[in-house]
């Protein structure tokens, strides 16, 4: 089930996952980048901000991919002082977890 460039993500350890958490450890930014470069296209995305500092505390993302009908949903928080966030994805319901390779279940 794992969008191919979830997989890419993974593989150059930019995503790992995060037994602890039942969650993945990465950027946001890049993870939904490669959402939509697995044919996901952005129908909602909403950040939240309560913090001093002003950088939000997390956000929820959903993405359509009008050729399958397969809907994406991401929710994400951010750590603070850490530029990766704890990241959980579905794609259709399902959640996407572990990805075989050589990162899994590596907490950075």
């Amino acid at each position: 089930m794992p969008v191919g460039a979830l997989v890419d993500l993974h593989d150059q350890g930019r995503m790992t996952w995060t037994e602890r958490e039942h969650g993945w450890v990465a950027v946001p930014d890049e993870v939904l980048e490669a959402l939509a470069r697995g044919g996901f296209q952005e129908c909602k995305r909403e950040m939240t901000t309560s913090r001093r500092d002003r950088r939000p505390a997390g956000g929820v993302w959903q993405g359509l991919n009008t050729r399958t009908g397969s809907v994406a949903s991401a929710i994400w928080v951010n750590r603070a002082a850490w530029p990766r966030a704890i990241i959980f994805i579905t794609v259709d319901g399902e959640a996407v977890k572990g990805i075989e390779g050589p990162s899994a279940d590596r907490d950075p």
